[in-house]
């Protein structure tokens, strides 16, 4: 019963900040400051759910096949390379060494 509560209340939460979000007042979202976060938070979290899923696993912070990956992949694009192509070096990377080191 208790996870259909948390789920009832994140829901609430999530409408309740959608609805905030809706009477801000547009000349507030107007500021520069303002414009400059909202184009750096997305990639902020990005980075930071690429850094969280790259290096843990559960509690624990492993260094594996997946860090060869991303380093490939930040490789191609250092390169300028397409993003199909930059997911096709992550995954051969990845795949490669995990073949090689079990």
């Amino acid at each position: 019963m208790s996870i259909w509560i948390a789920i009832g209340l994140t829901a609430a939460g999530c409408y309740l900040v959608k609805l905030i979000g809706l009477l801000v007042p547009a000349g507030a979202l107007e500021r520069p400051l303002v414009r400059r976060l909202s184009a750096l938070l997305p990639v902020a979290l990005l980075a930071a759910l690429t850094a969280q899923q790259t290096f843990s696993t559960g509690s624990a912070l492993v260094v594996d096949a997946r860090a060869a990956g991303l380093a490939a992949a930040a490789l191609a694009l250092v390169l300028r390379a397409p993003f199909l192509v930059v997911v096709g070096a992550a995954v051969v990377v990845t795949a490669g060494v995990r073949a090689i080191g079990g």
